[in-house]
């Protein structure tokens, strides 16, 4: 063996090198060369450094003790065994990286489970990171659906982009699929030797091998982790087992994320059947965050559900403060623009040299205070559905653009020339009455007859009196719920009183004088002030429509001689005795000195506790 001068390479066992101690290579003075042999621990980038900076004869490195050691060259070629020590360090460093790559998937998806993610976003996840992690061009999840025997798509990866929709989606568990489902062995080559459903698969289309993993659980498949690659593929034993794990890990979170859903389902219904047997009449019938169950609003509501399929503009009727609103959020919500977005404008909040550029945008520089371009609200609503409340409020000059917009769908923003297109669904609402506005030529009649296309008219809240108990416990629930209060009871005495108020600002009095009744409330129960009670100019009307003429004075003493039976109905419980834990105050949910000045209030003598 020649030992110096002479080109050669070492041979090293992980970190450890064979060296020659105290020799110098080419060298030895007696002795036999193995005598001198001693392993010395030294880090690969440290003797590959050194490598390329001494001579062939003489390679040295300190050992634990100190002392200057001699590499022993078995084969002397540094170039080629440098090389060849860069490429297993590079290529474990690369192992790894993905196998730090894979745990931290698996640990995504086990926090996705605990955080009750949904079964379609999570596994959109994990198919994005299997594919980086797995170097392949395609990943994908089918799933059973509900008593279904075809497969569905649930999430998709490729490296293209592209994804598959429509039939394309579904596949039938038949060929390469079905025997992957029934053997629950997965199968993994070339596509040309698959069976013909598997190369007819649209998944498969474009590539050359592919494989299919089974999701199963419990000896039960939910459904199948296809991978595919365009071209030869061969995987490794560690790819393949991480596979394997993961896709037990995936059809346990598909599972577990039905029952978490299946439950949560069964629990609301189980509540609202609860509350339905407990209060038949606490029953709140919504529709879009509408509540009521008059003839008047199912009528409107009726309404609603028939134009919503279709994309009329409608023109929707009605007092200040009816929710006219909710109704055209009821529209939108119903509609096949569900998805797009529901932009609002109040007309009548907006002066009307603004109202045009609020309206269609306006360029940079169309006027004083233009410094940039501005989005218009119709272009703001392209795809979904504008609201424009108050149209009546409408100048007449800007009337003819609105028209153009809503027979034409397209105008030009101000200041500038360029037409732009928008694809938007117009839902106007307006509290005055446009035909007389047309015949007194405040509002073009042929903008009118665009707007009336489908008109619905919101009913007032003095004409579904009946509606009146549903809101006031709708709108206690929500306040309470805001302000960390609890009303346990409405008085029947003060519900009939409100029943007979002409609320002539309709709902969003109504809103207003309860929740301010809920704040001065001191106990659990509801309390109502007659003098909090707005006059109103209109009386309300009975169920024939004719005028009921209850002036505001009675309504106030109606309420005075309903708190004053209470209390005194409350005093009779109690024999008499006002405080402690079964006095009258506690059973009305107020504080003796409370109920004390309301007796005095109202003339009630207190009476001595029956012995």
């Amino acid at each position: 063996m020649e030992m110096g001068g002479v080109r050669g390479r070492f041979a090293f066992g992980g970190t450890r090198a064979l060296c020659c101690g105290g020799i110098r290579a080419g060298r030895q003075a007696g002795g036999s060369v193995l005598e001198h042999l001693r392993v010395v621990n030294a880090p690969r980038a440290a003797i590959l450094t050194m490598t390329s900076s001494v001579h062939a004869d003489e390679l040295r490195v300190s050992d634990a003790s100190g002392d200057r050691v001699a590499l022993f060259p078995l084969e002397i070629d540094y170039a080629a065994g440098r090389k060849t020590i860069e490429d297993r360090f590079l290529a474990a460093e690369l192992e790894l990286r993905r196998e730090k790559e894979r745990v931290a998937l698996l640990l995504a998806l086990n926090e996705a489970v605990a955080s009750n993610v949904p079964v379609q976003e999570m596994v959109r996840g994990i198919v994005a990171s299997v594919r980086d992690s797995i170097r392949c061009d395609a990943v994908a999840v089918f799933l059973f659906g509900d008593g279904s025997s075809h497969l569905r798509l649930c999430a998709e990866a490729r490296c293209d982009g592209s994804a598959l929709d429509g039939e394309q989606a579904v596949h039938s568990a038949r060929g390469v699929l079905g025997a992957v489902l029934r053997s629950r062995v997965p199968w993994i080559g070339n596509l040309a030797d698959a069976a013909e459903p598997a190369k007819r698969s649209s998944f498969f289309e474009g590539f050359r091998s592919g494989c299919v993993l089974p999701l199963a659980v419990q000896d039960r498949a939910i459904g199948i982790l296809v991978l595919g690659r365009r071209e030869e593929w061969t995987l490794s034993s560690d790819a393949l087992e991480f596979l394997l794990n993961l896709g037990k890990q995936i059809a346990v979170a598909v599972e577990y994320s039905r029952a978490v859903a299946e439950n949560a389902d069964l629990k609301a219904r189980r509540v609202a059947g609860e509350l339905g047997c407990r209060d038949e009449d606490r029953r709140q019938p919504e529709f879009g965050g509408i509540v009521g169950k008059s003839p008047a609003l199912c009528r409107a509501l009726k309404q609603i559900e028939t134009v919503s399929s279709a994309d009329s503009t409608v023109l929707v009727h009605g007092e200040t403060g009816t929710g006219k609103e909710l109704l055209a959020r009821a529209v939108h919500d119903l509609s096949g623009r569900r998805s797009g977005p529901f932009v609002k404008l109040n007309c009548a909040a907006i002066s009307a040299g603004l109202l045009e550029s609020e309206l269609f945008g306006h360029e940079k520089g169309a006027f004083t205070g233009a410094f940039a371009q501005r989005v218009g609200r119709f272009e703001a609503a392209h795809g979904g559905t504008i609201f424009l409340d108050e149209v009546g409020e409408i100048p007449l000059d800007l009337q003819p653009k609105l028209l153009r917009v809503l027979q034409e769908r397209e105008f030009e923003r101000v200041g500038g020339s360029r037409t732009l297109r928008t694809d938007t669904r117009v839902v106007a609402a307006t509290n005055r009455d446009l035909k007389d506005m047309v015949a007194r030529g405040g509002f073009r009649s042929d903008l009118f007859y665009r707007l009336n296309v489908f008109p619905i008219r919101v009913p007032a809240l003095r004409d579904r009196p009946e509606d009146i108990p549903l809101l006031v416990r709708h709108v206690v629930e929500d306040v309470c719920r805001r302000m960390g209060r609890s009303i346990l009871r409405i008085p029947s005495a003060t519900m009939s009183v409100l029943c007979r108020y002409a609320w002539p600002g309709n709902v969003r009095e109504l809103q207003n004088v309860v929740e301010r009744a809920v704040i001065l409330s001191a106990g659990p129960v509801l309390e109502i002030d007659a003098e909090e009670l707005e006059a109103t100019d209109r009386p309300s009307r009975t169920e024939d429509g004719e005028a009921d003429g209850t002036p505001l004075s009675m309504v106030r003493t109606a309420l005075r001689q309903a708190q004053r039976d209470e209390i005194l109905r409350a005093l009779k419980e109690a024999g008499g005795r006002v405080g402690g834990p079964e006095g009258a105050a506690a059973k009305l949910g107020l504080k003796r000195t409370t109920f004390i000045a309301r007796m005095r209030k109202l003339g009630i003598e207190a009476r001595p506790a029956a012995a």
